[in-house]
């Protein structure tokens, strides 16, 4: 377990916390942390580039100078791509740039960011952030009395804080993030991270194994030993015949039931035979 110093805000160390080395001490791979950035930018693009077609820019529509007799090049419409203000062909269109990062390499990220910040010595524990007042002065000398040094500084804190949040905003180079909202490329970004007592073990448990895994079967609606799976009972199977077989029991069946049907034949011919001689 990693084990790192508790300051105040008056930049005094007042305990120890023993920190998850699953999250911030494990292995950097700066491969995720690239994917990683790469697609939190992609995310922030706009991707409101829009140029004018064919149809779309302005000019007449009518043919300027007859097909044939002149010498010169058919054209159709002054609004061609060819000519000067005409329509752009195959330009850009406004479109989203997202696209799907599986969720392993997302914490994978943030488990390096964390881990690369710790090993630096540029990750800071504090006891918590207990502001008297929303002015923004009362909140840079607390910075400045935990690290006066940095320019750019990450303060990760849940939401609810209203002090905090309206001291911050008004600092630049200060962000402040909830931890659910924590992304690599936020980590990367600030010089120093700044993190309250709480929230550094709320981190440790949900970005580790156990905490992804417990997600996992949360959104899969429980455990498997949550939800027992219904035991139907086995039923004993026909086995199975073939074509030939079934053929030949139908074959043997057919005779006995001509057999059967002959003697109610017999009878309703014997009777058919009373009633003639009756009438006669």
């Amino acid at each position: 377990m990693a084990v790192v110093d508790v300051r105040n805000l008056q930049g005094k160390t007042i305990g120890q916390v023993e920190l998850a080395d699953a999250v911030f001490a494990a292995k950097v791979n700066f491969h995720l942390l690239h994917e990683a950035v790469r697609w939190y930018l992609a995310g922030e693009r706009a991707g409101t580039h829009k140029t004018k077609g064919r149809g779309e820019v302005s000019g007449s529509g009518r043919k300027l100078w007859r097909q044939k007799g002149t010498g010169r090049a058919r054209v159709g419409s002054i609004r061609s791509s060819i000519w000067r203000k005409g329509g752009t062909v195959h330009g850009p269109q406004p479109r989203s740039y997202e696209y799907h990062l599986p969720k392993k390499m997302v914490v994978g990220a943030l488990r390096s960011a964390l881990s690369a910040k710790l090993s630096d010595q540029k990750l800071t524990v504090v006891d918590g952030w207990k502001l008297d007042s929303h002015k923004t002065k009362e909140f840079r000398a607390a910075i400045m009395k935990l690290d006066g040094e940095t320019r750019t500084v990450l303060v990760v804190e849940g939401p609810g804080n209203r002090n905090l949040e309206l001291a911050s905003r008004n600092l630049e180079g200060v962000k402040v993030v909830a931890p659910a909202a924590l992304q690599a490329y936020d980590l990367l970004r600030h010089d120093r991270i700044l993190l309250s007592q709480d929230i550094a073990l709320h981190l440790g448990r949900s970005l580790g194994p156990e905490g992804v895994e417990g997600a996992k079967a949360a959104n899969h609606g429980g455990t498997a030993e949550a939800r027992p799976a219904s035991v139907k009972p086995a039923l004993a199977s026909k086995p199975r015949q073939s074509k030939a077989a079934t053929r030949s029991a139908a074959k043997a069946k057919a005779p006995k039931a001509a057999k059967s049907s002959a003697p109610a034949k017999a009878k309703a011919k014997a009777k058919g035979k009373g009633k003639t001689k009756d009438k006669e």
